[in-house]
């Protein structure tokens, strides 16, 4: 069993940022994922520098990492639209500043959609566009990834060969791959059966390089293999099921990784349930940190 797999899942900033850490925290989690601000507007609050702080202060004194930001859903760096790309770039250029203000590892953005125009050309705008974004910027560390979709639409990034296109035309600057389990299955990765996986294990390190995928989206999809919908399920209750997901956490190549929940909250309880479904799968001990308090006070 693969004890060295961190897990954990996106949590919510509402209220306070620092909310995210506690919420983490406290469903036993090892790693988290947030959004910096809203995901669905396009005029982003600023950080001040004493929330920033006290953010960084309570992650380090919780011990999560990493720490994975997720960008704004608005944001569509592949856009056709000189002034939507315009847009988008300013808008994940700030993204980047509060990434960086919170210390966080990686920022995981979706490549965009060329809406109908030439796939080739909507790579190296991406590509052109992420220079445009980090211009001015000191990354300390900071690793953008780029996620893979299920192909909505008209996605960039459902094929392996697509990522591979846009990490070759941004080869100057820190990308890699977040890598999605209901995208790649939705795509057409057929990733329930031990073949499966080892084909399409096979193909990311040939394509990408296993290396340059540190975080994986583990998510299972109610929607079927290749049907290019994206919609996530609870791990074990969707078409993926328990057995792909045993296999992923415990692949020796996938060792280290972070494996990061992106789960429905459908009833109360939800997001814990799916963190110990994980955790067992690994092999690992699940305690809540309220379980973890009682075992050291006894």
């Amino acid at each position: 069993m693969n004890s060295k797999v961190k897990i954990g899942i996106h949590t919510s900033i509402a209220g306070k940022l620092e909310n995210a850490i506690e919420t983490a925290h406290q469903l036993g989690c090892d790693t988290f994922q947030i959004f910096s601000s809203s995901p669905r507007l396009w005029d982003a609050r600023q950080l001040n520098t004493v929330e920033a702080q006290t953010f960084r202060h309570r992650r380090a004194e919780r011990g999560l990492s990493p720490l994975v930001i997720h960008d704004n859903y608005l944001i569509n760096l592949a856009s056709p639209s000189a002034l939507i790309r315009s847009r988008s770039i300013h808008a994940f250029h700030h993204e980047l500043r509060r990434a960086l203000a919170l210390g966080a590892d990686y920022l995981v953005a979706h490549p965009g959609s060329p809406l109908g125009g030439d796939r080739k050309q909507a790579i190296r705008d991406v590509a052109q566009s992420l220079r445009e974004a980090v211009r001015t910027l000191a990354l300390n560390g900071l690793q953008i990834l780029i996620e893979n979709t299920a192909g909505q639409g008209d996605s960039l990034g459902a094929r392996l060969e697509e990522l591979r296109d846009i990490l070759d035309a941004a080869a100057d600057l820190p990308v890699g791959v977040c890598w999605d389990t209901a995208h790649a299955f939705a795509s057409g990765y057929d990733i329930r059966t031990p073949e499966g996986v080892e084909t399409t294990l096979w193909e990311t390190e040939r394509l990408i390089g296993l290396t340059r995928v540190p975080v994986i989206h583990a998510n299972d999809s109610k929607a079927p293999l290749g049907s290019r919908v994206d919609r996530h399920q609870h791990i074990g209750r969707g078409k993926i099921g328990l057995e792909a997901f045993r296999r992923l956490l415990n692949h020796p190549a996938l060792e280290g990784k972070a494996f990061i929940l992106e789960t429905p909250i459908d009833r109360k309880g939800d997001d814990r349930r799916n963190v110990r479904a994980l955790k067992k799968l690994a092999g690992q001990t699940y305690r809540t940190q309220s379980q973890r308090s009682r075992t050291r006070r006894g």
